[in-house]
């Protein structure tokens, strides 16, 4: 007969739980973990969740499976289907040669040891893997701490699971974000979780070494678990610093996400992976076994060949988009405005309430009056509302269209009786034979930025 939940509730929060044999299953014998799983994990049906009767393993290539999910069909659009796909599902946690290939990356960039069997898990993207980690932890009425600004999914994805956002201002300084401790301390002060990127999506500003073990320190003071997105962790302009999976006092409570998408540029296979104590790994394994369980495999495979690329073609494109950023950075100061120069990331946050506009509505003008689409900065936490986002990944020939297209808005905010109309037929028409003396081959390499392939 099962215990009342409340009971099991009263149980955890005195301690005697962790001497039952069910909280030893649940936690795969890490009882002390047990404090932070969320009620969904409480009252998830563990017996079933780990008995293969009902989440099988995955078949190998010796197995003759007579328990098929899907018929096998030679259709002309199945003909030449993928190895992956005559192996069945996946296995629930991700591949092995994919998670083998997420330990060995922590380990050639990090130094830092992860076991791909039990400390490492497939997801459907960074979002799947912020989700998953949010519904294995916090409860409605939990406290989560974010930097402001944010990633606007960390806020949707905490207040579609009832929780409190307390926010902490941050600034960016030559590249690094900053924070009043005081601020910090007291917003973690009873918190769950605290839930940031790194870098920071959207200054791309990254967290100095000593701010690092500050927030390390701090969580564990409070006893606050550690969500960091590291998508773009490897998209750093200057030295890199430590990485959060190795800050002392902080192994036990972190969680590290990361995404083939951001990394790659590979949106379309929608591959992420968590990574941490096994014990926190666990419990969200059994949340993703009953929400969206089994990641595709093709995809998985995708995502492994992708982790073992040489890191050197990497560098090479991490070369191009410092290039892009310097080259965004100085369109944007050209155009009177005071952006922030990210140390990292793919992102510039840009300050443009001095043109007499929020946030939101600049960007809706902008894409009415120019269809060129920015990030309205109030999506990213309540200092927002007189930024926005403006990415700089774009190819070549659209981000200098796009900037030159923003500049021709601007030009209108500060000088009305230029008009849409007046404005874009000075851009199409043709110019007369009186405003060429320039030689078309100099002025072309004028206006052509360092990254340019024309």
């Amino acid at each position: 007969m099962g215990l009342p939940f409340w009971f099991t509730k009263l149980l955890v929060r005195t301690g005697v739980a962790k001497f039952t044999p069910r909280a030893k299953r649940l936690t795969d014998g890490g009882t002390a973990f047990l404090r932070h799983y969320s009620d969904r994990v409480l009252a998830a049906p563990i017996e079933e969740l780990l008995d293969p009767a009902f989440v099988p393993d995955a078949c190998g290539p010796d197995v003759i499976d007579l328990n098929p999910a899907a018929p096998r069909s030679e259709s002309g659009i199945s003909l030449g289907r993928f190895t992956a796909d005559r192996r069945g599902n996946p296995p629930p946690q991700g591949l092995p040669e994919l998670r083998t290939a997420i330990a060995d990356r922590y380990q050639r960039f990090d130094s830092r040891a992860v076991n791909p069997e039990n400390e490492v898990l497939v997801t459907h993207g960074a979002t799947g893997a912020l989700a998953t980690a949010l519904d294995a932890f916090v409860n409605p009425g939990d406290r989560v701490v974010m930097f402001d600004p944010s990633s606007s999914l960390f806020t949707l994805g905490a207040k579609s699971r009832q929780a409190t956002v307390r926010w902490v201002p941050t600034w960016t300084e030559d590249g690094r974000c900053r924070y009043p401790a005081a601020a910090f301390e007291k917003a973690m002060r009873g918190a769950k979780m605290l839930v940031l990127s790194a870098p920071m999506n959207p200054t791309g500003a990254c967290i100095a070494d000593e701010d690092l073990d500050h927030l390390a320190w701090i969580a564990a003071a409070y006893n606050v678990l550690i969500f960091a997105d590291e998508s773009f962790a490897r998209f750093q302009f200057g030295t890199s610093g430590k990485a959060f999976g190795r800050l002392a006092g902080a192994d036990k409570r972190i969680l590290t996400a990361g995404s083939i998408s951001q990394e790659f540029g590979l949106g379309a296979l929608r591959v992420g992976w968590l990574a941490g104590p096994r014990h926190l790994i666990r419990a969200c394994g059994l949340m993703q076994n009953l929400n969206a369980p089994f990641v595709p495999a093709v995809c998985q495979q995708a995502a492994a060949k992708a982790l073992s690329e040489p890191d050197a073609e990497f560098r090479v494109q991490r070369d191009r988009l410092k290039e892009k950023r310097d080259y965004t950075f100085d369109r944007l100061r050209a155009m009177g405005l005071e952006p922030d120069r990210p140390g990292a990331g793919l992102f510039m946050w840009v300050p443009v309430a001095g043109l007499g506009l929020d946030g939101r509505t600049f960007a809706e003008r902008l894409f009415r009056e120019e269809r060129v689409q920015v990030g309205p900065g109030i999506a990213f936490g309540p200092s927002g509302a007189g930024h926005i986002r403006i990415g700089f990944a774009a190819d070549d020939g659209r981000l200098r269209e796009g900037l030159t297209r923003m500049a021709a808005f601007i030009d209108r905010l500060r000088n009305p009786s230029i008009g849409v109309m007046s404005a874009r037929v000075e851009l199409e028409v043709a110019p007369t034979e009186e405003v060429t003396e320039t030689p078309v081959a100099e002025a072309t390499e004028q206006a052509k930025p360092a990254f340019s392939r024309v």
